[in-house]
Formats: structure tokens, C-alpha cells, sequence
């Protein structure tokens, strides 16, 4: 912790200085009783992300939010604390990293989600958001150690799904390849330690020809009166690994291991050292790349080129500026670190211009996972590059099509395409694009919009999502009207009027979770598929049942079947009542009331496998209530024949005789070539199937008959 102090005091001002030493004491005694997952001070972690972001140089306030980002999450300390001891500019940051703890969601695949989302709508307003929290999660990868392994995993796939890949878009490669390599570490541990051991055994070679070539194109850069740098730059082990399994190679066969890197001062200088460097050595034909022409998403710019030594040996070189250096090695914090040269707004704007273009359709996706699959989607490296006619070059996923090129010039381009020509010839718009090609857009002022057929072959998440919000917004009223009609006939399912739940009260309490500002936009999106009747049902009923006195009644319901009859479930009266699907119960079954959360009981056989490993204190007694004998319910019952056609010749001569109903059957065979029957049968009570499956196995040629618990 010493460390940062001195850091502290050796990058900022009397002014910053002063913050950032109140922000360390504020925050040290915060966390004062709190421990790591190690055992050491949990101030440690707050320390350690801040030394990550001051040696990418960010501004004070980034660093006074380091300091600060868990004091809101962890500890007794208020939002408003933040915002009186440090200033609004620090308690955004803060905020915009701060998880969403104290919402309770239905799963932790929609908590993740919607900490994602939160993440991005804050990244927009600010990116060092996202640079706080790279930050973090580098120093959680780092001392993954002393988790368990479930935890090591998941959270290393988080990381190379979305973590990762942020850092490659923003640039800021250092934190790329480490969170990379850590990841890889536990994720294949095996192949972690193969690549650690080989790669070292061979340290000693190949520095020996790393420093033959760079004395060889120092040479060069005497030769051509170019001031220059020239150096070794060892690949990560990510990058390895990954080449190996995509080119199905093994290590030996990775000459690249290492890569020469050339910085000279300008973009002519780069390529006259490139022309030489070709002169010298012959370049492998489909390895030259020209990113200075054509700049990567993330504005990455440099030669590449892998060249072949007299000895033999492949080795690739990369030639770039200083300027280009920077932008490589900080990407993003390049904007903070280089404070004398920093680029200007709009060059600023242009770097994060992929982060508003998620958010700008995000709004017409109100299902998290929706949202995540667009995130992940323009976190995809594009390296299909086409150009408009005017010559501007356009980035698209691979295998991308005109009307994705359509959506990345501009939303209303993509909504009135009604044609496109590819270097001058009309094509259909599901044409796959290649690399270079030029794409003209045609567009109609009376197109009545995009295609639904569309979102079959288009690659981009973006163009998907703007296709999707469109409609959403098109057939508004359709879907409001549609929505309303879902809720009501799911309430009405359960026994409810909708308008005795469906009140401004509860309302405003369940919008808190679902983000909508009127009822009519609940309503739009149960419609559209949004989100589903039965989970905004669940929520209103759930505060109904909590705010009123006498809870609502509702009668046992299972989904597209008639009821089975009534069941009492001993202390629970006036709650839900369903039946489980995995054992269908049937009036005389040995039954149990299972408590679930926020759908009342579920019916199960005591039998049931689900029930063995079910926690004791959610089991509740259950029995039939005697009925007239008239309900109808539906037994799964699974025959085990020498032949399919005697399994099914029994099974409808046995049905037929006892005056039943066959609802579904379905046939296959298994590994011993024994024909499988599956048969649901609508019957009135518990004998019938005894005596179903006693008929059954008369038969000649039936090896087994049993009810199915699945």
C-alpha cells in the first residue's frame, strides 16, 4: 500500500494530490474490518486496482473513484457520502460501477445481464466506467488462486467473453493479454503449463536470433538515416494457444513466437523500412497487413509483415509510429496518459463510437440476455473490411451481407434498403460480402421498412437489434393491445381478475425492476415477446399476496391440461397450486407440495427423483381431495417391446378395451434394438393405470411397461 502513496505523490498535483490522499483514508477505513478471499486487508484490492489506472495514467477522479469503487457496494457508506467528499464527478464513477446487489432477480444469468447493462448505459455517459472496471477484474484475475475452482472458472469465462474482448476494442492491450493469459491459466490449466515449460526450455534460442534480427534492421534504419527503436516483443501465451488450435499445429511449428517490433517517427519512414525490410528478407505471401491504410475498429494502426531469414526461420515484424505505439500499448487511456499531446474531442467520440452504437439500439431490448448477445456481438473482432464508393472503409463481421453494411452507415439507410450493387452489379441482399469489396446501398423513400426475412441471414448484432426495435416501434399499438389481452387471459388462467392486482401501487413497485415507464410499454413488450405474461404476473401477484390482508385464491391450474382435481396442501392455504411435469401426479399418487419461489406449490409424486435431493424445509404434506370421479388427467406410461408393431398393437387393443384416450405417442428404438413406446393416455383415477399396464404386459412379445417419472 505504500506504493500507491508514493505513485500518488510522484504523478499528481498538490491539488489531485490532495483529493487522492483523502479518497486513500476514507476508503482504508471503510474496508478497516473487511478481509480478502486470501485472508489479507480487502483494502488492498481497492489499492491495487487504482496502481493499475495511475500506470495508464487516468486523471484524479478516475483514481479517487478506484480507491472508492466498493465503499457504496460493501461497506455502510452512502452514495450521498461519496457525492459530499468527493464531488459528483467521483460518485458517478462510482456508481457506474457499483453492482446491482440489492435488486433481487429471478436468476443469476439476469443479474449478470443487468449488471452488463448498467455497465454500457454508464460507459456511454463516461468510459473511464469501463476502465475502473477492467481494471478491477485484472487484480480479481490476478488473485484467483484462493477461490474455489467452480469460481475460478466461471469467472474466467466471464472475463475471456466479455472482459477480454472490451480491452482488445478500447485498445488497451497490456490489460488484454493479461486478463487473456490468466484466463487461459484456468480455463486449460494442462495447456497453460505446456506453453510456461516449452516455451521457456527455448528462451535462450530464440533471444539469440531476436537479437540477430534487430541488429540487422537496426542496420537498415542506419542505412536509410531513420532515428528508430527497434526491440523483441515475446507473444502471449493466449495468442499461442489460440493459434495452435486454430491452425491445428503444434508448438515447434509456431515459428512467431516472438515479434520484432519498429517504432520511427513517421508514417513515410514506416513504409520505406517496410520496403527495405522486403528487400532483405522475402515476405510470406497472405502474412503483409496494412493497418495504417485501413485502421482496426479499435483504431489500432501498424504494418505487419512475416518475413523468412536466409536461415530459414519465419519471424514477424510490426512497424509503427510512436504515435501509433501509444495508441496500441493504452488504446483508450492514451487520451489521459499523453495529456501534452491528447487527441481531441472528436477523435475521442470516434474511438467509443461502437459503445453508442450498442447503446442506441439497446433501448428496443428490454430482455437482458438480448442485450448481452448484442454486446458480445460488437465485441467480435471484424476483420472484413469493404468500402462505400466514396472510398470510406467499413468494418463488418465475417460472412456479413449488404443490408449488414446497410445498418453500419446509418439506421434509416438500413430501413429503406430495398437493393444493393457490390463492385458495380446489383446482387441479392442475403449475398455474402468479401474483403474489399464495394457496396452501394439503394434506398427508396416509400419503403414500408426492413424484412423480418432479413434477421435470417444478416451477421451483425447491431443490424439484428435495429431491425428488431423497428418493429417493436412500428406495431407499438398491436403489441400493447396484444399484451394487455396475454395478461389478462395468464391471470385469468389463475383465477385472478387482472384489475385487482393491476394497480398504480403495485405498478411503480414492479417497474422498479422492470425498467418501464408506463403500463402501456409493459404492455408493448409482453407483446412483442419482450418479456413473458407469466413473469409480470408472478411479480404483481407477489405484491398483491404481500401487501393484502387475505391473499387471492387461486384454483390448481396446469398449463394446456384439464384440471386433475383439487389437492389441500397442509398450511398453505390461498397459495398457487400447480403440478410437476417430471412425474406427472395423478389423483391417488403418494403426492408432497414442493415451495417454490414465486410460483406458490408445485405437485409432485413422493417418488420423484427431483424430490430426493429437495431441501426438507421447502416439503410440505399434500393429499387428493375426493372428487365425483368425472376429471380427467393425463399418465405417461413407457412399453418396452421385442417389436414395435406388437408395442403398438397392445397398446391400442388395451387402450381401446378399457374405453380410454390416447393423446400422444411417440416410437424409437434403443442401443439393444428393443422397440421404445412412449404413450400418454387421458384416464379418471389411479387404478385405471394398474390396470392399464397390467393389460399391457399380457400381451405376447412385451418385454417391460412402467409409468415414467420424465
Amino acid at each position: 500500500m505504500d506504493s500507491i502513496l508514493r505513485k500518488i505523490y510522484e504523478y499528481y498535483t498538490d491539488e489531485s494530490r490532495d483529493m487522492l490522499l483523502h479518497a486513500y483514508d476514507f476508503a482504508k477505513d471503510a474496508h478497516r474490518n473487511q478481509r480478502r478471499a486470501s485472508g489479507e486487508p480487502y483494502f488492498i484490492h481497492p489499492c491495487a486496482v487504482a496502481e493499475i489506472l495511475i500506470e495508464l495514467g487516468l486523471d484524479a477522479d478516475t483514481i479517487a473513484a478506484a480507491l472508492l469503487h466498493d465503499v457504496i457496494e460493501d461497506t455502510p457508506v452512502t452514495e450521498e457520502d461519496v457525492r459530499r467528499e468527493f464531488g459528483v464527478s467521483v460518485l458517478t464513477l462510482v456508481a457506474g460501477v457499483t453492482k446491482l446487489d440489492k435488486i433481487v432477480f429471478k436468476s443469476q444469468e439476469e443479474e449478470e445481464a443487468e449488471n452488463f447493462r448498467k455497465i454500457f448505459l454508464a460507459m456511454a455517459q463516461d468510459i473511464r466506467v469501463i476502465i475502473i472496471k477492467l481494471a478491477d477484474r485484472l487484480h480479481n484475475m490476478r488473485s484467483l488462486n484462493f477461490l474455489s475452482e467452480e469460481r475460478q472458472r466461471k469467472m474466467s469465462r466471464e472475463t475471456l467473453d466479455i472482459y477480454a474482448p472490451i480491452a482488445g476494442r478500447l485498445g488497451i492491450s497490456q490489460i488484454k493479454c493479461e486478463l487473456e493469459d490468466l484466463c487461459l491459466k484456468y480455463l486449460e490449466p494442462a495447456a497453460f503449463e505446456y506453453l510456461v515449460e516449452n516455451i521457456h526450455q527455448k528462451l535462450e534460442e530464440r533471444n539469440r536470433f531476436v537479437d540477430f534480427v534487430v541488429e540487422e534492421i537496426n542496420g537498415i534504419l542506419k542505412e536509410c538515416n531513420i532515428r528508430g527503436e527497434v526491440f523483441g516483443r515475446p507473444k502471449h501465451f493466449f495468442s499461442i494457444y489460440k493459434k495452435m488450435r486454430t491452425k491445428n499445429k503444434t508448438l515447434d511449428q509456431i515459428y512467431d513466437l516472438t515479434a520484432v517490433r519498429v517504432i520511427v517517427g513517421t508514417v513515410d519512414e514506416c513504409y520505406e523500412v517496410f520496403g527495405k525490410i522486403h528487400k532483405k528478407w522475402k515476405p510470406m505471401p497472405g502474412r503483409i497487413k496494412d493497418y495504417i491504410a485501413m485502421p482496426k475498429p479499435n483504431l489500432y494502426q501498424s504494418l505487419h509483415t512475416t518475413v523468412v531469414t536466409n536461415f530459414g526461420q519465419p519471424f514477424e515484424i510490426q512497424i509503427r509510429t510512436e504515435e501509433m505505439h501509444r495508441t496500441a500499448e493504452f488504446g483508450i487511456a492514451a487520451h489521459w496518459k499523453y495529456k501534452e499531446q491528447r487527441d481531441d474531442e472528436t477523435s475521442l467520440d470516434q474511438r467509443i463510437s461502437w459503445i453508442r452504437e450498442v447503446m442506441e439500439v439497446q433501448g428496443g431490448l428490454r430482455d437482458s440476455k438480448e442485450f448481452i448477445e448484442a454486446v458480445k456481438g460488437a465485441l467480435i473482432s471484424r476483420e472484413l473490411l469493404v468500402f462505400t464508393p466514396q472510398g470510406k472503409v467499413i468494418s463488418l463481421p465475417a460472412e456479413a451481407t449488404p443490408v449488414d453494411f446497410a445498418y453500419s452507415i446509418h439506421t434509416e439507410v438500413g430501413n429503406h434498403c430495398t437493393g444493393a450493387k457490390v463492385n458495380g452489379k446489383i446482387v441479392p441482399l442475403d449475398s455474402m460480402l468479401e474483403v474489399g469489396d464495394v457496396v452501394e446501398i439503394i434506398t427508396s423513400p416509400n419503403s414500408k421498412g426492413p424484412s423480418r426475412d432479413w434477421l435470417k441471414f444478416i451477421k451483425s448484432s447491431s443490424a439484428r437489434a435495429k431491425i428488431k426495435s423497428f418493429y417493436k416501434k412500428e406495431m407499438k399499438e398491436d403489441n400493447i393491445r396484444l399484451g394487455r389481452s396475454m395478461l389478462e387471459e395468464t391471470a385469468k388462467r389463475k383465477g385472478v381478475a387482472i384489475g385487482s392486482i393491476l394497480t398504480a401501487e403495485s405498478f411503480k413497485k414492479i417497474s422498479e425492476k422492470l425498467a418501464f415507464d408506463t403500463q402501456d410499454e409493459m404492455f408493448s413488450a409482453i407483446g412483442c415477446g419482450a418479456i413473458s405474461a407469466n413473469q409480470v404476473f408472478f411479480k404483481l401477484f407477489d405484491f398483491y399476496r404481500k401487501e393484502t390482508p387475505r391473499p387471492v385464491e387461486l384454483r390448481p391450474f396446469r398449463t394446456g391440461r384439464t384440471d386433475k382435481g383439487s389437492v389441500t396442501i397442509k398450511g398453505m392455504e390461498g397459495l398457487l397450486v400447480s403440478f410437476a411435469g417430471c412425474c406427472s401426479p395423478v389423483p391417488g399418487d403418494d403426492i408432497v407440495g414442493f415451495v417454490t419461489r414465486g410460483r406458490g406449490i408445485v405437485v409432485h409424486r413422493r417418488d420423484c427423483p427431483n424430490m430426493k435431493s429437495a431441501d426438507p424445509e421447502r416439503l410440505q404434506p399434500a393429499e387428493w381431495v375426493a372428487k365425483d370421479g368425472s376429471a380427467r388427467f393425463k399418465a405417461a406410461i413407457v412399453v418396452t417391446a421385442d417389436e414395435q408393431g406388437a408395442a403398438l398393437s397392445a397398446i391400442s387393443g388395451s387402450v381401446a378395451e378399457m374405453k380410454l384416450e390416447i393423446t400422444s405417442i411417440n416410437g424409437r428404438y434403443d442401443k439393444n434394438n428393443s422397440a421404445i413406446v412412449d404413450v400418454t393416455v387421458a384416464l379418471t383415477n389411479r387404478q385405471d393405470v394398474e390396470v392399464l399396464i397390467k393389460k399391457i404386459k399380457s400381451h405376447a412379445k412385451i418385454i417391460d411397461v412402467r409409468r415414467t417419472s420424465n
